[in-house]
């Protein structure tokens, strides 16, 4: 078996709409091709030695066993290695379920595909299932050293990429929501919603947090002196920064026990509680100098303690905090007790899981000394034993919820509390005896205030009621009712993408909106560049995703990036599918239109149930896709008595036609004009239908988002085919005695459509051609075939990039085409892209029209604006006598 790819997938894709997670391995069988599992000696027997727990997976069978019952009769690897791949993850803890396997068009090649939670997990995953299986067939077995060191590396990949528990919370709420959430690269911040509703947090810290309460909250004695200053008892305390000061800052505070903590500590370090004699005091400052340069030097007050958390002015939760300690059964020593309460599931290292490990310290040896304890003490039976000071759960504490047990002026306390030190999430740490009453009555104070307080506590207590505290942030963040979402426009096809994604920016604009948009030559947000270059995939989305200044995102979507990684989106309002050809069959394995339709149609499955996919009622492959989109259908088409449209209307939908020289939208038993297209510079007064279409199917998104008419009118008038707006698509250039034409048509569809317009241009055709050296050899030959039907002359060149082809291979095959189609044609080779436009506009007769297909777009332009253009006046638009806003369809 060999490894040939493997790919990453982030969204929506090819094998899958609402799993967007999923690795896909390009595997070939090699040898294995037509050899099933029953068919090598001692396979079925090694597996089940190994991973006994297949046992588990059901498979095609439907039953408990399923999978390892195909194994035994006989299947292919391919599917075996899906199972594994997903059964290690689930081994280490990762909680996937979903897999394929299926044959390319290449016999024994398979792809196979795995659902992850972590990329690299996932990655390490299939190679470890290849692994494994070439072990069993080979030796019988695979070492179980080798197995646990596989599951030991992929636990440690989960938990690297893991977000912290308090991260999770919130961003469980967000999905739940439907809230749109990624990571972002840096300080582990995460952003949840697009464009201008994006917010971000990082751990509890949100976009809206402010950072002066941070900075507040941080410096403890200045916090202590605004609460005091404000009513609210907090402990009487002083700070010192040299040993000589720690006796009369102990004096200061009234005396023995005192508590000892860092300035600027968190998570419990360097704090040591109820100090009861001067030699107790100096080890403590030593410990707390460790963390601080200052330490803080208060009274101890007794009474147990409590994290009350107030998130948007509201207490939403309160836990009482127990140090970590065991509990004596009369049997065991206490380091048995410690190791027995270590062995509980829950319990890991740091804030992995919903509890921490016990792990002992200074202040332990401490605690249990003043016990009268060591490990080897036998806890008599019901007996505590504390092992730490303090009540964190980092370092081993437990959380007992006490949220309805508050009393009401406790609550009053710490949501003022948080007011004053201005956190939007603030955690409140009180020492109190009883958190039922008042804490006046009880000698009750606040010790600390905490900007970024952990959730773990409250989401996940020890005991009591768990409290949705994520959901809480995602109120303050997302009040009901708050938008998270901007506009997503996706648009896809084979031929016409970008000049229709351009068009829909352009649309979007005159409505004042902050346009955000993709295409093949870069990413645009308003009207500047942010990114030059082919941006079809998902990166290039999110990058206008996760923009502020983004209110609307028009996205397109090639095939390519598809196929690589999935849609950049998790689900659009509009997907726009214009049309389905052959282009790029053969590459990634997709060899027919059939398979190309399915890629496409990817982005009509990911649109929001009450949003609109925008399909070509004029091409077979695309309407069809009305039967997989859960979304609403509007239908645009060049014949105005297409049945399908007739159809379509009287039952209510919405449509976009061409009829009597209208660009117009049909709804009900309206027809809703436009614009003539004479009067859209894009269709080229007309002449190019293609051009018809793409407006027709921009102009039918815009209105079925709500853009007004007459804001669609004003944009398609003002929108020109030029090599600014639209590079490369249909840029007509007038040198004065000729025209010269740049398109990047690349394929027999947009050689086809550029054709109806071509033809129609009363002088010399001269055409400089070539193609893409990806391309299948048939595909050349038909490139030459319909070049020859098109033009009058013609120079064949090659792009500097052959792709893999020898140099002159393709043009070879063009010619082969053109001779196909006319033996004695007038035609030349030129390979070389620079010499061969040059000389078709050297060579240019009076009143013809050169047309360049260019590899690079920006370089034919440089060429032919070197030779100064004269520059087109803006049509105008052409007067017409009638009612062009809306007009009733019935007797007309």
């Amino acid at each position: 078996m060999k490894i040939l790819k493997i790919q990453t997938l982030r969204g929506p894709n090819y094998w899958s709409i609402r799993r967007h997670k999923l690795i896909v391995m390009r595997l070939d069988l090699e040898e294995l091709a037509d050899r099933p599992s029953n068919e090598i000696p001692g396979f079925y027997e090694g597996l089940v030695e190994v991973l006994p727990s297949l046992i588990e997976h059901f498979c095609s069978p439907g039953c408990r066993g399923g999978f390892l019952s195909r194994v035994k009769e006989g299947t292919l690897m391919g599917h075996i290695i899906e199972h594994i791949a997903l059964e290690l993850q689930m081994l280490a803890g990762i909680e996937v379920g979903f897999g394929r396997t299926r044959e390319t068009p290449t016999p024994g090649i398979y792809h196979v595909v795995v659902e992850y939670k972590d990329e690299q997990a996932g990655r390490y995953a299939v190679r470890a299932a290849v692994r494994l299986c070439q072990s069993i067939m080979d030796t019988g077995s695979y070492p179980q050293t080798e197995l646990e060191q596989d599951l030991q590396d992929l636990k440690e990949m989960a938990a690297d990429a893991a977000l912290g528990p308090s991260t999770e919370t919130i961003v469980k709420e967000a999905e739940l929501r439907g809230i749109p959430w990624t990571p972002l690269s840096a300080r582990a911040l995460v952003q949840f919603g697009q464009g201008i509703y994006q917010k971000r947090i990082q751990a509890t810290l949100s976009s809206q947090t402010g950072i002066l309460g941070v900075e507040l909250a941080s410096d403890k004695e200045s916090t202590k002196q605004i609460l005091r200053e404000a009513g609210v008892p907090v402990p009487r305390g002083t700070v010192v920064n040299f040993l000589d000061d720690l006796a009369d800052a102990i004096a200061d505070v009234g005396g023995y026990p005192i508590v000892i903590k860092p300035l600027d500590g968190n998570h419990g370090r360097g704090i040591t509680i109820n100090i009861t004699t001067w030699e107790e005091a100096e080890e403590a400052y030593d410990a707390a100098k460790e963390v601080s340069k200052s330490v803080i030097v208060e009274r101890y007050y007794q009474g147990r303690d409590h994290r009350i958390l107030v998130v948007n002015g509201k207490v939403v939760a309160v836990a009482e905090r127990i140090p970590a300690h065991v509990v004596g059964d009369g049997k065991s020593t206490i380091q048995e007790l410690i190791d027995e309460t270590n062995r509980d599931p829950n319990r890991g290292e740091g804030h992995d899981n919903v509890l921490t490990r016990i792990e002992l310290d200074r202040t332990s040896w401490q605690l249990l000394e003043k016990q009268g304890y060591t490990l080897e003490t036998v806890l008599p039976k019901d007996e505590i034993c504390y092992l730490r000071a303090t009540a964190n759960l980092s370092t081993g504490g437990i959380a007992v919820d006490r949220t309805d047990e508050i009393h009401k002026e406790n609550i009053w306390i710490a949501q003022r509390v948080a007011k004053i030190i201005g956190l939007d999430i603030a955690g409140i740490d009180v020492v109190t005896s009883d958190i039922t009453r008042p804490l006046k009555e009880m000698d009750g104070v606040i010790v600390e205030v905490n900007a970024a307080p952990g959730f773990r506590m409250h989401a996940s207590p020890s005991r009591g009621i768990a409290r949705n505290v994520g959901g809480a942030v995602i109120d303050m963040l997302y009040p009901p009712g708050a938008p998270s979402r901007i506009p997503i426009l996706a648009v896809t096809g084979t031929n016409g993408k970008t000049t229709t994604t351009r068009l829909l920016a352009h649309i979007y604009r005159q409505t004042g909106m902050v346009v955000g948009y993709t295409t093949t030559d870069g990413t645009y947000i308003g009207e500047f560049l942010v990114e030059k270059g082919d941006n079809t995939g998902p990166q290039s989305a999110q990058l206008i995703l996760q923009d502020p200044t983004v209110e609307v995102a028009v996205l397109e979507a090639a095939r390519g990036g598809i196929l690589r990684s999935g849609l950049g989106f998790d689900a659009s309002d509009v997907g726009i599918i214009l049309n389905v050809a052959a282009d790029h069959l053969g590459i990634a394995d997709i060899d027919t239109v059939e398979k190309l339709a399915h890629v496409k149609s990817v982005v009509a499955e990911a649109i929001h149930p009450n949003g609109y996919a925008v399909l070509n009622a004029d091409d077979p492959l695309v309407s069809a896709m009305a039967q997989r989109t859960k979304a609403q259908v509007a239908y645009f088409s060049m014949n105005p008595d297409s049945q399908l449209i007739k159809e379509h209307t009287r039952s209510g939908g919405i449509a976009a036609v061409y009829e009597n020289g209208y660009i117009s939208i049909l709804k009900g038993d309206w027809t809703i004009r436009i614009e003539q297209a004479v009067n859209v510079p894009l269709t080229m007064g007309g002449r190019a239908p293609f051009m018809i279409a793409n407006a027709l199917a921009a102009s039918l998104a815009a209105f079925v988002q709500g853009v007004d008419v007459d804001v669609i009118r004003s944009a398609i008038k003002t929108f020109r085919a030029s090599s600014n707006q639209t590079p490369g698509r249909m840029n007509l250039f007038n040198l004065g005695n000729y025209h010269a034409l740049i398109d990047y048509a690349h394929n027999p569809h947009s050689y086809e459509a550029l054709a109806s317009f071509v033809r129609s241009w009363p002088g010399e055709r001269v055409g400089v051609v070539g193609g893409p050296g990806d391309r299948r050899d048939e595909d050349f030959v038909q490139l030459g075939k319909l070049a020859a039907q098109m033009f009058d002359r013609i120079i064949v060149k090659e792009d500097d990039d052959n792709r893999g082809r020898e140099r002159g291979d393709g043009a070879r095959l063009i010619i082969e085409g053109i001779k196909q189609t006319k033996a004695d044609f007038n035609y030349d080779t030129i390979l070389d892209e620079t010499k061969a436009i040059n000389t078709a506009l050297d060579s240019a007769t009076v009143n013809s029209l050169v047309v360049v297909l260019p590899e690079s777009v920006s370089r034919a332009v440089s060429l032919i604006e070197a030779r100064n253009p004269i520059p087109e006046a803006v049509q105008q638009p052409a007067t017409v006598e009638s009612n062009n806003a809306v007009t009733s369809s019935v007797g007309n």
